[in-house]
């Protein structure tokens, strides 16, 4: 099931506004894959690592951008993949998470798949040769 712009824009608009009652006020930086619960959350350093207050513009096109780019503290010989979203400098709830990296994140359906050869074929995806791909169920599974 897709949603329209306005109802994309409206979800995004609640999730950062005082409808909620644990807003994202926060991101936080991970090494691994965050799941639903925020796991791999990055940790030590000095300065030491701590998640960065976010802030949002109004949703606008079903995307919303931050208002000003966080700037982390990352311990040396760290690689971050992922970019998380909390109510909270500590603890909080866990809202969700967006993949880093210089390819950025191509989302796509996918057009059909070859299980016994571990292949997916997707039509004018835009990758090339060693791009990440994150695969994701979505309604009615992957």
């Amino acid at each position: 099931m897709g949603f329209a712009t306005s109802a994309k824009n409206l979800m995004l608009d609640a999730l950062t506004g005082t409808n909620p009652t644990a807003p994202i006020t926060h991101a936080s930086l991970h090494s691994g894959y965050p799941g639903d619960t925020g796991a791999s959350e990055i940790t030590g350093g000095a300065p030491a690592y701590a998640r960065k207050v976010i802030t949002f513009a109004a949703a606008a096109a079903g995307a919303k951008d931050s208002s000003v780019a966080p700037v982390f503290d990352v311990p040396a010989a760290t690689t971050i993949f992922w970019l998380g979203y909390w109510s909270a400098i500590t603890a909080g709830t866990y809202r969700g998470s967006a993949p880093l990296g210089s390819t950025g994140f191509v989302a796509m359906y996918v057009a059909d798949d070859d299980i016994a050869g571990d292949n997916f074929e997707a039509e004018a995806h835009g990758l090339a040769v060693d791009d990440r791909v994150i695969l994701e169920g979505g309604v009615g599974g992957l």
